[in-house]
């Protein structure tokens, strides 16, 4: 049988003996089941937030540019962005009103890394990551280190707080205790969390991109400005080799965004291009390590009353042949992928329902 004409119920039970018990891993409603129809020609995969950078990624590559160059032209597009408070300029700060910005790049055929984490007043951190991985000997660079060998390579310093984000910061410290001398505005009718928008209230923002050209070379970028309100020098998975990106020239690519902290702990995207070097389809490789993520959360802070994560993490990946996916914990995410001549956004596949009330979407670590 030919797997491109796999029913839907094939697939969820041909991925049900890899999930623990009581979870849902299969492709939300609708979700194409991307994992197992190989594209034609180049790909290029991102979070979300990435169809820009999508676009932009599969033009360069379209005219002969190398991937990594294609993926990071493209994150850059976002990092630019000030609607974007995730990444990059606009993004959201730490806790003492500092924007700070973590990057990595991953180049397949060269096998080569770069990261920066905690850099501060610098637009597109993925540009810096990438000259850590050319003109240097090492592979990350922190703080003040990598602010200087930006500066050194004629990055000019920019302060990365937009007044948007200042205002979203400044109702944070006002509205999120009654118990310090932080005063809300006096348009807001008290100075309790509950007068706090939670669509504000401690975000985990990322973009993460791949592509796969036409000669079947790999590359990634992962790029974030972190979780919101952080405490500062906190640097979560974005950054780091191995968690928030992995490339393998032979295998795949893979990378996230969510919870930095769960990713970390598991080692993600390397778990995923070993699971794709195993054999597993991208998206079953992606299911797996999110289960490994729900093994590894054990702490009840991070745990819902029916014992499942009160977060969100959301994997994306390419295989060597061209194949591709996405999964996170919880329904309704989606990722952007440009495949096939056509840029669109797909839903990913998941372990659980998105509870109706979306509750737990708005607890403190469960922003995706």
């Amino acid at each position: 049988m030919n797997s491109g004409n796999l029913s839907r119920r094939q697939f969820i039970a041909s991925t049900a003996a890899a999930v623990t018990a009581g979870s849902i891993a299969r492709p939300a409603t609708g979700a194409p089941l991307t994992s197992i129809s190989k594209p034609k020609g180049s790909v290029v995969i991102a979070s979300a937030n990435g169809l820009v950078a999508t676009d932009k990624a599969m033009s360069m590559i379209r005219s002969g540019a190398d991937a990594l160059d294609a993926v990071i032209a493209g994150v850059n597009i976002v990092e630019n962005d000030p609607a974007d408070h995730s990444v990059g300029y606009g993004g959201l700060p730490n806790e003492d009103g500092v924007v700070e910005l973590d990057s990595c790049v991953m180049h397949g055929p060269s096998c080569g890394a770069g990261a920066v984490a905690a850099l501060r007043n610098v637009k597109t951190p993925s540009s810096v990551a990438k000259l850590v991985m050319q003109r240097t000997d090492h592979v990350m660079l922190v703080g003040h280190g990598a602010l200087r060998f930006a500066k050194a390579h004629g990055f000019g310093e920019v302060d990365l707080l937009t007044d948007e984000a200042r205002r979203i910061w400044l109702e944070w410290k006002q509205r999120h205790s009654d118990k310090d001398d932080w005063i809300a505005p006096p348009e807001v009718p008290d100075n309790t969390t509950a007068a706090f928008d939670p669509g504000y209230e401690f975000t985990y923002g990322t973009i993460n991109c791949c592509a796969i050209d036409g000669a079947a070379n790999l590359s990634g970028v992962t790029t974030t400005s972190g979780l919101s309100y952080k405490i500062p020098g906190r640097v979560g998975d974005s950054p780091i080799i191995g968690a928030g990106l992995y490339v393998d020239n032979k295998v795949g690519a893979a990378g996230s965004t969510g919870r930095g902290e769960a990713v970390l702990k598991v080692c993600g995207a390397h778990l995923i291009v070993e699971r794709m070097r195993s054999g597993s389809s991208p998206v079953d490789a992606c299911l797996d390590a999110l289960h490994r993520i729900v093994e590894t959360t054990t702490d009840p802070r991070l745990k819902r009353q029916d014992g499942r994560p009160n977060f969100n993490v959301n994997f994306y990946a390419i295989a060597k042949d061209g194949t591709y996916g996405a999964a996170s914990i919880w329904s309704k995410s989606q990722f952007a992928v440009f495949a096939n001549g056509r840029n669109r956004l797909e839903d990913s596949a998941f372990l659980y329902e998105r509870p109706p009330s979306d509750a737990y979407h708005n607890s403190r670590s469960a922003r995706g």
